[in-house]
This record gives structure tokens, C-alpha cells and sequence, in this order.
């Protein structure tokens, strides 16, 4: 398969540099500088005019280096864009973390939300937040006793990170069944060292199905998909149902490579940035063709899009469950090298091979299923209840 650029679709807690991670930029700091000289005078003149009131006029101590960084997230945040920030040097760090599939944190993944509150949607079984009480579709509104919103995402994930064996405050909003109650919960966790199972996969239960279960994409995922798909037809099994629901993204590479051994030679998916520049993702012409069909949700959202847009779109397999979440943007990090600080900006929209576009409007399911039980019941574990997955398991048989 075709390997142009690596990058991390997702909403949380896990990327990295070098080979696996963000793209990383580059860029001229002389044709810059020019760009402003020539351009942005006046602008620069009024900063500095803002920072003279502020200096003969403000009544309380301030510290011009929180000044200076206020201006440069204040200029991101013009955007409007909650996936373009800039990062000071600690934040930056904490975003570049190795996305190998292990951390020290408390054991969830997050989403954005129509609420626009920060949604839990998989809690890992054993995990700090598992033995707190954590659970899916819960809010988490506040981490260290400050308020985060879903456009606050990276910064709340760096502080739920830390050291192992170091604590930190939860504040959650729990809504009732009937959603008209809400309760705010504060729970203090310990930090662990969490190894996020990405795969679980096991033969159905009185079926002739393998299930498998990707959480998110990480370095990880890739040798332990095809571990757990080579089991399963060493079993004999019908087919294949791969559940993609509550998966936020994750590594776009894991992705092309699971979508790789389903698909002959053609598009997996196609990016364009500003300027209309294209970049096709190919998949070779070998395959597995075993029977499948994909389980997705209003939680399934980037690298998710990628891979059950591509199995839809190429007739490869019937998506079941309800619309995706509809996250189809790519970003770049940039670093900035004076002071370890670095930015994170939006850099292209991708398409399915149809040239579907998903941003804000999500992978449609062939198969519109609206789930009986609630976000955090779905799976293997409760298949006697999961109508998607019994659905999905119908298919095969046909």
C-alpha cells in the first residue's frame, strides 16, 4: 500500500512525531517576517498600542509572558476552529506523547459532543476511571477544578495526564436514563500506567461469527488486528463483524493498513488542501476476502470514517448501526522552535473513493439501525441486547 504522509485523526490523548504522528511542518521565519512587514504593521502597531493601556491603565500584577501567550492562542481561536490551537512548551510536549499504546492516565476516551461538553465513550475495564465509577456518556466538565468545553479537548486530556501513582480531581455530569436529571460528580483518581486494549475479538456465542472490536488506532493495532483476524479464521468462522462504534480515530496509517487487507487494488481515501492539492491513499491488490460487515455509531468519528467509508463505498461491506460523528479534517503540528512551544492547525478535508465528503455529515450506514441499549452496553458482552450487533451478525449469514 501507498504511504504518502502520516497523521492522527482523533479527538484524544494520543499522538506522537518522527515516523508515527501529526505531519510535521515546516516553515520560512525570513519569508514570514516579510509577509509581516509588508502586511500586518498596522496590526503588530496595535498590539503594541493594547499592551501600552494595558501597562499605564491595569490595575492588578500581570506577567507579560501570560500576555504574550494569550495573543498567540487569541489569534488561533479566531479561527474558530477547535482543532487549531497553539500550545505553550508543557502543552506541547504532553500533545507530542508517543502514541506506542501506553500512558499514564486515568483510562478513558473521550469525544466532542453535540453538547458541546467533553463525552466519555469507552472506559477501559480495570482502569482508575473504571474502579472511580466512570462511565460512557458521562461529561466530564471539569479536570483540577477548572472548566473545559469539547473546543478545550487537548488541554483537558494534558492535565487528566501525569505521573503514575499522582492524583487528579474529576468533575463529571451524569444525566438520568430519561436525560431530564442531571447530577455533578467530583471524584479524585489516581493515575496508572493504562495499556489501551485496542482489539478485542472472540466467536460469537452460538454463532459461526468472529467479532472483532478496534477501540482506537494506535502503533499497536495494526500486528494485534491481524493476530486476532488469523485466530478467527483459523476457527472456520462465517465471516467477520468489526465494531468501530464509541472509536474516536486514532493513527491514519492503522487505518490505510487494516483497510489495506480487505480491499484489492483502489482509493481508500483522498485528501485536498487549500490550494485544492490532492493526495490518494491506495490499497494494493492483495485481500482478504472472508465475509464482513462494519458496526458504526454517532461516537465512530475520524480514522473510523476513513476505514467504514472506504469498506461502504467499495462494496466491500455492509456498515450497520447509525451516522458517524462527521470529523473528515486532517491537521499538521508545527513546532516552533524558539521556545518549544508548536501549533496544531487544520490542513486538508479527506473523501471516501466515491469522494464522499464526511465532515459534518458522517458514513451513512446501509443498514440504519438505532441502537436498543445505551453507548456504554454495546458489544460482544452484551450481545443478547445489542440489536446492531445481532443485525450485523444477520447480514453475514444471508
Amino acid at each position: 500500500m501507498k504511504k504518502v504522509f502520516k497523521v492522527v485523526l482523533a479527538f484524544v490523548i494520543i499522538i506522537a512525531v518522527g515516523f508515527t504522528g501529526f505531519t510535521l511542518g515546516s516553515n520560512s521565519s525570513q519569508q514570514i517576517s516579510q509577509e509581516i512587514s509588508r502586511n500586518d504593521q498596522e496590526y503588530i502597531d496595535n498590539i503594541n498600542y493594547l499592551k501600552e493601556i494595558i501597562n499605564q491603565n491595569y490595575l492588578f500584577d500581570y506577567d507579560e509572558k501570560d500576555l504574550e501567550v494569550g495573543s498567540y492562542k487569541g489569534l488561533f481561536e479566531g479561527l474558530n476552529d477547535q482543532y487549531s490551537v497553539y500550545y505553550t512548551k508543557e502543552e506541547f510536549d504532553k500533545l507530542l506523547e508517543d502514541t506506542s499504546g501506553e500512558y499514564a492516565g486515568i483510562g478513558v476516551v473521550i469525544s466532542p459532543s453535540e453538547a458541546g461538553l467533553i463525552k466519555i465513550v469507552d472506559v477501559f475495564k480495570d482502569s482508575p476511571a473504571d474502579k472511580a465509577g466512570l462511565k460512557v456518556d458521562d461529561y466530564i466538565i471539569k479536570v483540577k477544578d477548572k472548566e473545559y468545553s469539547d473546543t478545550d479537548i487537548d488541554k483537558a486530556v494534558s492535565q487528566m495526564k501525569g505521573k503514575e501513582g499522582t492524583s487528579v480531581d474529576i468533575t463529571i455530569l451524569r444525566l438520568s436514563e430519561d436525560g431530564k436529571e442531571e447530577k455533578e460528580i467530583n471524584k479524585t483518581i489516581e493515575r496508572e500506567n493504562i495499556i489501551k486494549p485496542t482489539v478485542q475479538s472472540q466467536v460469537v456465542d452460538g454463532e459461526n461469527v468472529g467479532y472483532i472490536r478496534i477501540s482506537e488506532f494506535d502503533e499497536v493495532t495494526t500486528e494485534d488486528f491481524k493476530k486476532a483476524l488469523s485466530d478467527l479464521e483459523s476457527k472456520n468462522v462465517d465471516g467477520i463483524v468489526l465494531d468501530l462504534r464509541n472509536n474516536p480515530g486514532g493513527l491514519l496509517d492503522t487505518a490505510l493498513d487494516i483497510a489495506d487487507i480487505f480491499l484489492d487494488e483502489g482509493v481508500i481515501v483522498s485528501t485536498k488542501d487549500k490550494d485544492g492539492k490532492e493526495v490518494v491513499e491506495k490499497s494494493d491488490s492483495e485481500k482478504d476476502d472472508i465475509k464482513l460487515t462494519v458496526l458504526i455509531n454517532e461516537n465512530s468519528a475520524s480514522a473510523s470514517e476513513i476505514l467504514s467509508g472506504a469498506l461502504k463505498d467499495r462494496q466491500r461491506a455492509k456498515v450497520v448501526g447509525t451516522t458517524s460523528f462527521g470529523k473528515g479534517i486532517v491537521q499538521k503540528v508545527f513546532p516552533i522552535s524558539t521556545d518549544g512551544a508548536g501549533v496544531k492547525i487544520t490542513v486538508s478535508e479527506y473523501f471516501t473513493p466515491s469522494g464522499e465528503k464526511i465532515h459534518q455529515i458522517g458514513v451513512k450506514p446501509d443498514e440504519q439501525v438505532k441502537s436498543d441499549i445505551s453507548a456504554g452496553e454495546i458489544g460482544i458482552d452484551n450481545y443478547s441486547k445489542d440489536n446492531q450487533l445481532q443485525k450485523a451478525v444477520e447480514l453475514l449469514k444471508k
